[in-house]
C-alpha cells in the first residue's frame, strides 16, 4: 500500500508498442524505486512466454526474475504468475492479458497493461477503472501517443 494508504492503480493503454516491448520497462523503472514486483498472467503457459522474455528480451543485460517452478520465491525482485499470490513481497503487480485481481490494497501499485486494439480488452479496462475509483484507489490512465511515449489521459 502507498505511504498515503491509497493503491496507485494506474492503466497501461498499448496502442504502437507490444506487451513484449513495454512490460521490461516498466519492470526495470519499478526496481529503480526499489520496489519488487509481481507480473501475473491469466495462463502458465503465458507465464512461461513471459519468463523467457525476460531472459532475452535485451542482449546486455536481463531482469532478476523468478517463477513457482524456480522455487525460492521470496529471493526474487520480479515474481511471474498465473495466480493472485505474493511471495515475494511486492509492492507493485501488473495485470497482462487480461489477469484479474482480488484486492488491490496490499500494494502500492496495480498496473493493468492492455492492447487497445482489442475492443473487449478496452471495455474491461474502463469496466475494471471505474470499480477502482468506486473503491477508492488513486486511478491514473496512460495512454500511447504517435511517438509510442506515455501520456496520461483525463
Amino acid at each position: 500500500m502507498s505511504e498515503e494508504g491509497v493503491t496507485e492503480i494506474y492503466f497501461y493503454h498499448l496502442e504502437r508498442r507490444t506487451l513484449e516491448e513495454v512490460l521490461p520497462t516498466l519492470l526495470e523503472m519499478s526496481l529503480k524505486r526499489g520496489w519488487r514486483a509481481a507480473v501475473q498472467a491469466a495462463s502458465e503457459e503465458r507465464v512461461e512466454a513471459l519468463n523467457t522474455l525476460l531472459w532475452t528480451y535485451r542482449e546486455e543485460s536481463f531482469l532478476p526474475h523468478g517463477t513457482a517452478r524456480d522455487g525460492h520465491a521470496a529471493a526474487h525482485p520480479v515474481y511471474l504468475t498465473s495466480g493472485e499470490d505474493n511471495p515475494n513481497s511486492a509492492q507493485v503487480r501488473f495485470l497482462v492479458d487480461g489477469a484479474m485481481l482480488a484486492d488491490a490494497a496490499p500494494y502500492a501499485r496495480v498496473a493493468y497493461i492492455f492492447d487497445g486494439r482489442d475492443q473487449e480488452a478496452v471495455a474491461r479496462a474502463r469496466a475494471d477503472k471505474q470499480a477502482a475509483k468506486a473503491k477508492g484507489h488513486a486511478v491514473s490512465y496512460w495512454q500511447q501517443t504517435q511517438e509510442g511515449r506515455w501520456q496520461q489521459m483525463a
